[in-house]
């Protein structure tokens, strides 16, 4: 109780702070690999937090670590983003007031920024070699201490610096640590305070190519883009500590604080970069829609009222419903399941609304097509009208798109190659008998009583046992030994495609 008071008078403070401030909150990636679950929360919950706070939401690419960077990864980043519809108000591709978003391109700017806390002996030149950081890393380790730099370079004299870089001596810039713990205020977390200095010694804050550490450049670029609130993994959390003392070094105000609960896999492991499907781009191929994987985030990300009922919330109600004090501080597991109901419930959304038809047809022609690419002649009409009536008939049946072209459903689009050999069959009799009814039938008149009362009495007066009837009707029409009943198949393929088939089996 006494926990959830003190987390709710921060809150109330941190907002007190900042209320007449526009809130303008960042998601800052790494352009080291691709898009996956924990960074599309990342970027969610900003944005959100960025809309209902009628605030800016900027991404920024921190490529400081050239060695790390993957070709291609920045634009498909960009791309992934805006195909879920996280559209950022400043970037690398549009521009901004606050610019470059791109970190290589910021170095004169991190390099002024060096000079102010060199001249305010808050940061110091290290001559440290790679082989004794090396042999440090090594002692500490075998006497069981946590390894870490021992600032000896920090109580250099300026003589001895100088001469060193006469010389002509690699060096780098490292941070002088406080001693003094840094206490903060964590809108998920609430006060918080680490001992940096514990488990590391002065940090690099200039690698010797020239490049600015992460923790640096996030603390410039965060200044100077005046990002009002910080919301980032809580694997930050640690380091937040480090960064306050770099906007004290500076004398500047720093960002507000969150840090999000890690999101677990459904077995309770840590999600990995290079676990397979949790790729935004894997759910994206695999015909997940965007609204139902933002949902499926927030299922295990909190920040919203929910009950146990699986429900799909759209864009403007995310936004609304979004409340960062709804955040639980501990880790929440997917749950996979909830994903494809998340993505069915979309696709009966979107099919309440006939200004998408012209997408969702366009969609299921290319899974068709991509489906069955040596079948162009024996696939059946790709009308709109055909596939809008198909999706009607199989949203309570499918949980994705890609679904349509299963086993179960491939009559819908391909003829069957196989018949069953009926000319020995009880049954040929009564299939001339269906295949003469339908046309005698207008189409629009075969409604589901109808055509069931017919099949029986098509059964009992060529006395021919139903099931078995039933069973024939099935092969000839879908080539499936079971599946959606016969009365569907008639229903979905209409009249003329199905005397069409009864046809191909009759002598």
């Amino acid at each position: 109780m006494h926990g959830g008071t003190l987390r709710i008078v921060n809150f109330l403070f941190v907002q007190k702070r900042f209320c007449s401030q526009q809130v303008r909150v960042r998601f800052a990636p790494s352009p080291t690999g691709y898009l996956h679950l924990g960074g599309l929360r990342t970027a969610l919950y900003n944005y959100l937090f960025a809309r209902a706070n009628n605030g800016s939401f900027i991404l920024r690419i921190e490529d400081t670590d050239q060695s790390r960077t993957v070709p291609g990864a920045i634009e498909k980043l960009h791309d992934d983003l805006i195909w879920v519809g996280i559209i950022s108000d400043e970037d690398p591709m549009r521009g901004g007031p606050y610019g470059p978003y791109l970190q290589s391109k910021r170095l004169d700017i991190y390099k002024e920024n060096i000079k102010t806390l060199l001249e305010n002996k808050t940061a110091y030149y290290c001559f440290c070699s790679e082989n004794r950081m090396n042999l440090l890393r090594r002692e500490a380790v075998k006497n069981g201490h946590v390894p870490k730099y021992d600032n000896k370079c920090r109580y250099s004299t300026d003589s001895e610096v100088n001469e060193k870089l006469r010389n002509g001596v690699p060096y780098c810039i490292r941070f002088k640590l406080s001693s003094n713990i840094e206490i903060f205020d964590d809108l998920i977390y609430g006060r918080v305070a680490h001992d940096i200095t514990q488990v590391e010694g002065d940090p690099i804050i200039m690698k010797s190519d020239g490049f600015p550490t992460y923790h640096f450049a996030n603390v410039v670029d965060d200044h100077y883009m005046e990002i009002s609130h910080v919301l980032r993994g809580v694997e930050w959390q640690i380091s937040t500590p480090k960064h306050l003392m770099l906007y004290k070094a500076f004398g500047w105000v720093p960002p507000i604080y969150g840090h999000l609960p890690l999101i677990l896999n459904s077995d309770g492991t840590k999600l990995s970069k290079r676990q397979d499907g949790i790729r935004v781009d894997s759910f994206r191929n695999s015909n997940i829609f965007p609204l139902a994987l933002l949902n499926y985030v927030t299922q295990a990300g909190g920040g919203f009222i929910r009950n146990s009922d699986v429900q799909l919330y759209t864009y403007e109600n995310l936004i609304k419903q979004f409340d960062i004090k709804r955040i639980n501080a501990n880790s929440s597991k997917l749950a996979p399941e909830k994903l494809l109901e998340l993505n069915k419930l979309e696709i009966s959304r979107l099919l309440s609304n006939q200004n998408n038809y012209k997408f969702l047809v366009e969609r299921v022609k290319k899974i068709v097509k991509e489906a069955f690419p040596n079948c162009k002649d024996k696939i059946l009409k790709l009308d709109e009208d055909y596939i809008v009536t198909t999706l009607k008939w199989a949203q309570d049946r499918i949980s994705k798109l890609s679904d349509l072209v299963k086993p179960d459903f491939a009559f819908i689009w391909v003829i069957p190659s196989s018949l069953p050999d009926i000319t020995s069959s009880k049954c040929i009799d009564a299939i001339k008998n269906l295949d003469k009814k339908l046309t005698e039938t207008d189409e629009n008149s075969l409604s589901t009583d109808i055509l069931k009362l017919y099949l029986k009495e098509l059964a009992e007066k060529n006395d021919v046992s139903f099931p078995s009837l039933m069973k024939t009707l099935r092969k000839i029409l879908s080539g499936l030994e079971k599946g959606p009943s016969v009365v569907e198949m008639i229903e979905i393929l209409g009249k003329n495609e199905t005397q069409s088939r009864l046809k191909r089996c009759l002598p």
